[in-house]
């Protein structure tokens, strides 16, 4: 920080320190939201305690999340907790909303993965988890709904230690008491038990110190768990010495730094026990912005950068890592900062589309509620008003050495539906709400279909296009009309084929000749769609202006158009192995029109099937309608891969079966088990479709 005074330079590391930028994830119904409302409330952020079941949460801040009583969008805010300053992110656990947990990820240094106690690992909590590795995000697990009927905490760790084994699993809490008799747990690290006094007061809990015998000899698992991942747990064990708390507590930091150990602790959101507890476990264990390595980098011409650590005098280095009108149709953008300061009225240099905005506004939020910054800084998550050509991944960084950060990606639709303006007049207006919903959500596509005229939307499930639909008629007060909805289908090839296009006549009275040669080839399933071009290819095109370009223009667009039904190919690689230039008569422009030939010749030739989307699900069934349960994922094409027990009556399916199967089945479970059964899926590949 260049030229600061000693002491300033120390107090804005110590800033640094000091901060977590944390996200909640969890599976839907295991309480997330219900833990960040206590978060909230213990550290005197709010004063009520919202509940999901009343609608009165803060968190879950849209009419629509309060009415369904799920989180839709990740809802941001910030608490101050014994000297620590937490940026709280809570995202979504249904499937169909996942991008706002990607996206969440990508810019978040720490999380809490919360489970039902009685439910351990389930579906949507794999595919969270999964995410946070893709990000290397280090995380704490917390056991939630401890008090309820069923909750077993040593079911909970076996099921993490079976589901997720390249994590250690460390419980630094043994539970005292299970069901409706947990009044407290015993603290492994400071050696100490705490019982809960007051089930409607999460600051009411009493400490005493000591250890039982049992949870002596589980804090003696935890230093031997712990002696595997940090060095001055290895020596003390080898030693046969005890570490004491701080030293221990240092371990165990060190540890989860290093994403490998994941402390798990307990307690009940909505009774309020653990809360403090798990508050302190953020701020001893989990990151600040100098503990995490620097996002990867480039320059806009792709050469790998190695950034410094962040600091608050340095050239300003930010994500855009989400857009959103929240409720006042105005362009909201969240920014991570990852370096610098940013002020209100600074022009800012957006790297990604190389041109100049400006900062109109600097925006604290908590939820839905806003408060103006005149400044930001280093390690901060904040929204920014003004910038109104941003998109979701741009990079704002110094325009004097610009600067790319890897960006987020979504995953494509994979369900369609019609839809139409209840009058005609309002076609205009519904085009420019869906522009302005797809600028915000990377997962949500809408668009005419060119074969049928009809406007179409697409998104990640039944639910995702419901809540589309919703929205356009409370935010946007358009009525509309929606078709039955589809499922996306890809295309794949069977064989390797190779295939000729040539383009030869001729314009304007003089010739114009272009040939391309294309391989094409299967890939496993899951690998997408890859385009090469061989370097006999590459000889020929490269000295000849756009020629190459315009050769993997057209062979993209074949591509796309599938060759079969006009669905996208999809595990293909597309290799150009040949390309003729003729002097005199060749022209760049033509090989795009050959390579598409090529391309589809290939792609006809290479024994084309249809992909479809294939779901994972879980289905939570009593006892007595599991047969019913069967015989309907039966009717629906789906594979039963286990049925286990679960707290004696009830019965867990896990299967899967092909997206378009599945339309519906949710009411049709709840209908045969009056409500009783549970039902979740999430994407889990495309296959060759029954």
């Amino acid at each position: 920080m260049g030229g600061q005074p000693d002491g300033t330079e120390r107090a804005a590391v110590r800033r640094l320190r000091a901060i977590r930028n944390l996200g909640l994830m969890a599976h839907i119904d295991a309480g997330k939201t219900t833990v960040g409302e206590r978060l909230l409330f213990v550290a005197g952020r709010t004063h009520h305690l919202g509940e999901v079941h009343q609608g009165d949460t803060e968190l879950d801040w849209m009419e629509l999340e309060r009415e369904r009583g799920i989180t839709i969008t990740a809802a941001v805010t910030t608490l101050a907790w014994h000297g620590h300053d937490l940026h709280l992110v809570d995202t979504p656990g249904h499937v169909d909303f996942t991008i706002e947990v990607e996206r969440s990820l990508r810019v978040l240094d720490g999380a809490v993965a919360v489970f039902d106690a009685a439910h351990g690992v389930e579906p949507q909590s794999e595919t969270v988890w999964r995410q946070a590795d893709r990000w290397r995000v280090p995380r704490l697990a917390f056991a939630n709904k401890m008090d309820r009927v069923g909750a077993d905490f040593e079911a909970t760790l076996h099921s993490l230690r079976t589901r997720f084994p390249g994590h250690a699993i460390a419980p630094v809490q043994r539970p005292l008491g299970v069901a409706g008799s947990f009044v407290g747990f015993e603290d492994l690290v400071a050696g100490r038990r705490v019982t809960f006094t007051d089930r409607d007061d999460p600051r009411a809990f009493t400490v005493e110190e000591g250890l039982t015998p049992e949870g002596l000899a589980a804090r003696r698992a935890l230093l031997a768990l712990l002696a595997d991942h940090d060095e001055a747990a290895a020596d003390a064990l080898l030693g046969d010495r005890d570490l004491p708390p701080p030293e221990l507590s240092a371990a165990i930091r060190r540890a989860t730094l290093t994403g490998k150990l994941v402390p798990l602790l307990c307690g009940s959101a909505l009774h309020n026990q653990g809360i403090p507890q798990l508050l302190d476990a953020c701020c001893d264990w989990l990151p600040s912005p100098l503990d995490v390595a620097p996002p990867p980098a480039t320059t806009p011409g792709g050469v790998p950068v190695v950034l410094s650590a962040a600091e608050e005098g340095g050239p300003l280095l930010a994500l855009a890592f989400k857009v959103s009108l929240l409720d006042e149709r105005r362009r909201f953008v969240f920014l991570r900062i990852y370096s610098g300061t940013l002020s209100e009225g600074d022009e800012v240099w957006n790297a990604s589309l190389d041109k100049v905005e400006r900062v109109a506004r600097v925006i604290r939020l908590h939820a839905a509620h806003k408060t103006r910054l005149a400044s930001a800084t280093a390690g901060q998550i904040v929204v920014v008003l003004g910038l109104k050509e941003a998109r979701t991944g741009d990079t704002f960084s110094d325009r004097a050495r610009p600067v790319l950060l890897e960006r987020i990606g979504g995953q494509p639709p994979v369900i369609t539906q019609a839809v139409e303006p209840a009058v005609q007049r309002e076609r205009e207006p519904l085009l420019e709400a869906l522009a302005r919903i797809a600028d915000e959500d990377p997962t949500f596509r809408a668009g005419e279909d060119p074969g049928t005229g009809q406007l179409v939307i697409s998104g990640m499930g039944e639910l995702h296009l419901e809540i589309v639909v919703e929205r356009l008629k409370r935010e946007f007060d358009l009525a509309v009309r929606t078709g039955p909805p589809q499922v996306l289908l890809r295309e794949t090839l069977t064989e390797e084929a190779a295939g000729t296009g040539t383009f030869e006549r001729a314009l304007d009275g003089a010739p114009v000749f272009a040939e391309v040669s294309a391989r094409v080839r299967p890939l496993p399933r899951g690998e997408g769609l890859r385009f090469e071009v061989a370097p006999a290819a590459a000889a020929v095109l490269a000295p000849h202006g756009e020629a190459l370009d315009f050769a993997g223009q057209g062979a993209r667009e074949a591509a796309e158009a599938g060759a079969l039904e006009g669905h996208p190919l999809q595990d293909v690689e597309v290799t150009l192995t040949r390309a003729t230039w003729r002097d005199g008569a060749s022209r760049p422009f033509a090989f795009k029109v050959a390579a598409a030939a090529a391309v589809r010749e290939a792609a006809g030739r290479g024994h084309p099937v249809l992909l479809e989307p294939v779901a994972r699900l879980e289905v939570v069934v009593p006892d007595a309608q599991l047969g019913e349960a069967l015989g309907a994922i039966d009717r629906r094409r789906g594979t039963i891969l286990e049925v286990i027990d679960r707290d004696g009556a009830l019965k867990v399916i896990t299967g899967e079966a092909p997206l378009r199967g599945l339309f519906g089945f949710a009411t049709e479970l709840r209908s045969m088990t009056q409500g009783r059964a549970l039902f979740t899926l999430r994407l889990d590949r495309f296959d060759v479709a029954r």
